[in-house]
């Protein structure tokens, strides 16, 4: 027996803010008939895996213990000068001076997530 993951629920104050950062993220729209002021917004990815952001009344305190890592389409100086333009915030950089490595930005609300290279850069 196994397990389908269905969502990824991300915990945070303004669902509908955060969801508007993560379809342009993501490219894939708010869920069909959600709307500003509801406590769950939905983003379905191409996998069928749901980005779930849920209202809760406290702040964000500490480090991820789940974070999403990103592959993008383009180079990943590319995607993160795009995401840092969008709102993110660069929390730590791995990046290596081979081409190797990743780096950690943090969402509109705190959240950590990597943005990896290319499967181009990676061939």
């Amino acid at each position: 027996m196994t397990s389908v993951v269905d969502n990824i629920t991300v915990d945070c104050a303004d669902p509908w803010e955060l969801a508007k950062f993560w379809t342009q993220v993501t490219g894939r729209p708010i869920g069909e008939g959600d709307k500003q002021g509801d406590p769950e917004i939905g983003i379905v990815l191409d996998s069928g895996v749901t980005l779930l952001f849920i209202a809760v009344p406290e702040p964000k305190t500490v480090k991820n213990r789940l974070h999403l890592c990103l592959t993008p389409d383009v180079p990943r100086e590319e995607e993160v000068d795009r995401l840092l333009k969008l709102g993110a915030t660069l929390h730590s950089d791995h990046r290596r001076e081979n081409g190797s490595g990743w780096a950690v930005l943090q969402d509109p609300e705190g959240n950590e997530f990597c943005v990896l290279r290319s499967a181009a850069e990676k061939a």
